[in-house]
């Protein structure tokens, strides 16, 4: 059983269904949820004002857990990134404590990781993960049973085979490289800033929701002009959701268009399929931590541990 304190450090819970939903379902898998007293609180479309989401960030900090996880996402933890308490932050993560989240917890993870140089994960959300009406996703359930129990030690998925095509025979393996990223529009939004990590010779996953495929373009451009995508050694790609095309208007331009642009871009490869981001299936990443990457074929592993 494992101790795991919710709170919001972003929008404001709107779905409390799906919150409720969501501690009972960590509380049937045997574990402690403990509830941040401000988790339900709303200002504006907020989990509470500035100073009200802070406090909630401190009492996760402090409370010895196992894990602090988010709420949900939404916006709102830029706004409090020069305020975070990122030495308290580190002495959590260091006493053994996990924080995971994904979507705006970027900026969090983001800014600990160029402060104070902790690492944190990239996994589920308590509401939009383990609070679905219905059964939660398996593979998400396990990867999280994973970190929690300590026998994480990778991930793998299938390729598309158009990335797996524009990989040398050999295949491709790199060693002791940060892994790092999570959402691409929010990544974006901290360019220029302190708070954006620079890694060199990392690897770099991104993901997104509700974003045109031109909108995606038009970030990475971001990236690639401020010479993130340029200091690489792989660029992954998660799942981009939540767009339509425009018929009459798109002809054909779509993510495989973003991809095969990107490539010839970067000199790292550009690899796709990466099950993380706003769907169900996703795998718990650490973000900060030194992976090795092996691809052979279609398959991909990330090893850590």
């Amino acid at each position: 059983m494992s101790h795991i304190y919710i709170y919001s450090p972003s929008s404001a819970v709107r779905d409390k269904a799906a919150f409720r939903r969501g501690v009972r379902r960590l509380q049937a898998l045997g574990h402690e949820v403990e509830i941040d007293p401000a988790a339900l609180t709303a200002h504006m479309r907020f989990a509470g004002d500035d100073a009200t989401r802070l406090e909630a960030i401190a009492r996760a900090a402090a409370s010895g857990a196992d894990v602090a996880l988010i709420s949900r996402g939404g916006y709102g933890l830029t706004r409090l990134l020069p305020a975070l308490p990122g030495k308290a932050i580190a002495r959590a993560v260091e006493r053994g404590m996990h924080f995971v989240g994904l979507s705006d917890f970027t900026a969090f993870q983001m800014a600990v990781l160029a402060g104070q140089g902790t690492p944190t994960w990239a996994g589920p959300a308590l509401g939009e993960d383990f609070g679905v009406a219905g059964t939660p996703d398996d593979i998400m359930e396990a990867c999280f049973d994973d970190l929690l129990v300590g026998q994480g030690e990778g991930t793998g998925w299938r390729l598309p085979a158009a990335d797996a095509a524009t990989l040398p025979e050999r295949g491709l393996h790199l060693r002791g490289a940060t892994l790092w990223g999570g959402n691409l529009s929010v990544l974006c939004s901290l360019v220029g800033t302190p708070y954006l990590p620079m890694v060199k010779g990392g690897v770099l996953f991104l993901e997104d929701v509700n974003e045109h495929p031109y909108r995606i373009e038009r970030m990475l451009t971001q990236l690639l002009h401020a010479g993130v995508l340029g200091r690489q050694k792989a660029i992954l790609l998660g799942r981009f959701t939540g767009h339509l095309p425009v018929p009459g208007y798109d002809r054909g331009f779509g993510m495989a268009s973003v991809a095969s642009w990107l490539r010839s871009q970067v000199k790292a490869p550009v690899l796709g399929g990466l099950p993380f981001g706003h769907v169900p299936t996703k795998v718990v990443l650490p973000v900060g931590q030194a992976v090795d990457l092996a691809v052979e074929g279609r398959d991909a592993l990330i090893f850590w541990g």
